[in-house]
C-alpha cells in the first residue's frame, strides 16, 4: 500500500504536525506500507529530519504567502510525478479544507485528515482528531461526509513506542516535586523556555533536577543552552528520549497540543501555556477535567507568574497526586502490541 503524507513545520507553526505524522508513518512502515512525505521547504522546516528517518520527502516551494489552491496544484503535480497509484493521501494541515481533499481525490483512492479544530468542512474518507475535549463526540457533525469513518479522542493517541515502554516502569510517585521538566515544542515560537529559566533564577531550587528541551527548529536554543550551563541545568536538543524525562520528571511546564497529551499519558502533571490558538479550547477542558494546570494565553503570562505558579505547585503535593491520577483517566486501555485502530482502517481500505 502507497501512502502520501501532506504537512509542515516551520518557526511560525512549529514541529507537532510533523512529528505526530512521522510517528503514524513509522507505524504505516511496519505493516509494509509505502510512505513519502510532502513537505513545505522554509525556514524552521524538518525535510532533513524526515529524511533521515528513511522517508521520501517532496519539498514544495510556495510564494511568501500560502495558498491552498496553489498547493493542491503543487502536490498534484508530486503525485503526478511518482507514479505509483496512491492508496492514501493523509493531509495534516489547518489551512487545507474540503477544496484541496477534493481535487486531491482525483489522483488518489482515499483523503485522510488529522485535525484538532473541527473550524471547516473536509471531502475525506477518515478523520482523525486524539485531543480531548468536552464534547468530542459531536464536534465534527456537518464537517464531513455521512460516511467518513471517525476516530475522535486521546484514545486514539498517536504515540510513539518509547511512550509505551516508559508508562511500564513508571515510579510510584508521592507528589515531591525532586525533578523539574521544561518542554514548549521543538520551535517554542513565544519563546516561553526563556520566561521559565528566568523565573528560576528567582526561586531557591538548589536541589532540584531540572531538565531543559528544545529543538532544533527553536530560533534561541545557543541563549537557552548558554543559560542552562551558567544555572547548571540539564540542556537536551532536538532528542529522542522525551518520554525518558517524563517519566523521571515530578512536574513539568509545557505549551498545550500533543506533547500535553503525552505527558497525561505518562501521568505528569504539568503546568501549560496556551501559546497557538488551537490549543486554547482543548487546553481549557483538560484543565476543568483536572489533569493540568493552565496558565492561559502566553501574552498574559509573565515570569512572576511562572515563579508564583511553581511555588504553589510545589506546596500542594496532593493536588499533583490528585492531577496525576486524572491524567491517567483521559485515556482508555493502550497495549504497543496491538495495532493502532486507525493504522487497522487504512490497511483495511
Amino acid at each position: 500500500m502507497n501512502i502520501l503524507i501532506r504537512v509542515d513545520s516551520s518557526v511560525k507553526i512549529g514541529t507537532g504536525h510533523v512529528m505526530r505524522c512521522l510517528t503514524f508513518a513509522e507505524m504505516l512502515r511496519e505493516t509494509g506500507c509505502y510512505v513519502g512525505f510532502v513537505m513545505r521547504a522554509g525556514l524552521g522546516d524538518l525535510c532533513e529530519y524526515v529524511k533521515n528517518k528513511g522517508f521520501d520527502v517532496f519539498p514544495i516551494i510556495h510564494d511568501s504567502s500560502f495558498a491552498q489552491e496553489k498547493d493542491v496544484h503543487l502536490t498534484i503535480e508530486v503525485i503526478r510525478q511518482m507514479k505509483m497509484h496512491i492508496d492514501w493521501c493523509i493531509v495534516d494541515h489547518y489551512q487545507l479544507d474540503q477544496k484541496w481533499e477534493k481535487h486531491v481525490q482525483q489522483y488518489v483512492h482515499k483523503v485522510m485528515v488529522i485535525d484538532d479544530l473541527a473550524n471547516r468542512p473536509h471531502d475525506c474518507h477518515l478523520l482523525l482528531d486524539q485531543n480531548y475535549y468536552k464534547n468530542y463526540e459531536h464536534r465534527y457533525l456537518g464537517l464531513v461526509p455521512s460516511d467518513c469513518r471517525l476516530f475522535l479522542g486521546p484514545k486514539y493517541l498517536i504515540l510513539r513506542s518509547e511512550f509505551y515502554k516508559a508508562k511500564k516502569s513508571l515510579k510510584s510517585w508521592s507528589g515531591i516535586v525532586r525533578r523539574l521538566l521544561i518542554f514548549f515544542g521543538g520551535s517554542d515560537p513565544t519563546n516561553e523556555t526563556e520566561k521559565v529559566l528566568f523565573a528560576l533564577q528567582r526561586l531557591p531550587l538548589n536541589d532540584m533536577e531540572i531538565d531543559v528541551v528544545v529543538g532544533n527548529a527553536n530560533p534561541n536554543r545557543l541563549q537557552i543552552k548558554k543559560m542552562c550551563l551558567d544555572f547548571n541545568l540539564n540542556f537536551h536538543c532536538q532528542i529522542n528520549y522525551i518520554a525518558d524525562l517524563m517519566k523521571k520528571a515530578d512536574l513539568s511546564f509545557g505549551a498545550g497540543g500533543v506533547t500535553m497529551l503525552e505527558r497525561c499519558f505518562l501521568g505528569l502533571p504539568s503546568i501549560v501555556t496556551i501559546v497557538a490558538d488551537n490549543q486554547r479550547q482543548s487546553t481549557a477542558d483538560v484543565a476543568e477535567y483536572g489533569a493540568i494546570w493552565n496558565l492561559g494565553w502566553h501574552e498574559d503570562v509573565s515570569v512572576s507568574d511562572y515563579a508564583d505558579i511553581l511555588i504553589e505547585a510545589i506546596s500542594h503535593p496532593r493536588q499533583l497526586a490528585s492531577m496525576r491520577r486524572k491524567a491517567f483517566e483521559l485515556f482508555g486501555y493502550r497495549d504497543k502490541n496491538t495495532i493502532h485502530p486507525v493504522v487497522q482502517a487504512i490497511l483495511e481500505g
